[in-house]
């Protein structure tokens, strides 16, 4: 009943098809494992650092779960129309009734571990942990329609993409072995800061990168504009409680623009998952 490496989810140009996958929608959102064990609740990022202080009410929710229980899913907020924020998941404090955590894997039930059964049978599991969507803790819904019909739905509701994962998959920590893939359907990226340049009693500029699909941490720009002033003070509030001594990105930032296939625009630089 510890931390493990969450399975990642490899890229692809094509959305597979046949009646061994199914679908879920990519959700703009933070990934997130849930450990219930003892008198204990644990909510973890990907790379095993807490959640639990940033988005309390879901924490407190997951303590009516099973003991003995690890979850996989993601944190979103969902706007007045229903739609995923991004922006308001940044604002977890003051939208916490917008705020999710749509589970879709269960790693242990009862105390057992249980990474090594197929998908199909998991989801099963997850249907008894959470018998009932109630509260912010609910289950992310399988999508049952035909790859066209649910590309040409995502892409009219502006959602990124789609996410098929094999049913007789077994759960591979920290693996992207291809059994979960991930079809972009709107293109963009979100990217992450790495680092910022002081200037005037708050940040100048921020470098900010991506990771690629062997999880290296690559630089690809400088974003300087767009922020409004108070908003600019709480993030570099934020940044000066999180740095460190060393440079997080593998290719040291150039001074020239840096792409990574697709030429950066200032589009694609709107959304800062931070």
């Amino acid at each position: 009943m510890t931390f493990v490496e969450p399975m990642l989810v490899k890229p692809v140009s094509r959305l597979p098809e046949g009646s061994n996958w199914q679908y879920e929608i990519k959700w703009d959102g933070y990934r997130a494992l849930a450990i219930r064990a003892g008198d204990k609740v644990a909510l973890v990022s990907r790379r095993n650092n807490s959640f639990v202080n940033r988005f309390p009410p879901i924490a407190a929710d997951l303590r009516t779960l099973e003991n003995g229980s690890i979850l996989d899913g993601e944190i979103v907020a969902f706007d007045a129309q229903g739609a995923p924020s991004f922006s308001l998941l940044q604002q977890r404090t003051e939208n916490a009734r917008a705020l999710v955590y749509l589970v879709f894997d269960v790693l242990a039930f009862r105390g057992r571990d249980v990474r090594q059964l197929a998908l199909v049978d998991r989801r099963g599991l997850l249907d008894e942990v959470l018998a009932s969507d109630q509260n912010s803790v609910r289950r992310a819904p399988i999508v049952d329609a035909a790859p066209k019909d649910l590309i040409r739905a995502v892409k009219a509701q502006g959602l990124e993409g789609i996410v098929a994962k094999r049913l007789d998959s077994r759960y591979a920590s920290g693996s992207r072995s291809g059994a979960w893939v991930k079809f972009r359907v709107n293109k963009g990226r979100a990217l992450v800061i790495g680092g910022y340049r002081i200037g005037n009693g708050t940040f100048d500029n921020l470098a900010v990168g991506y990771y690629d699909d062997r999880d290296r941490f690559m630089f690809v720009a400088r974003i300087q504009g767009g922020f409004a002033p108070d908003v600019k003070h709480q993030i570099f509030a934020r940044l000066r409680r999180l740095e460190i001594e060393s440079c997080p990105f593998v290719n040291l930032p150039q001074p020239k623009a840096v792409r990574w296939g697709e030429a950066l625009t200032q589009r694609r630089c709107g959304t800062i998952d931070g």
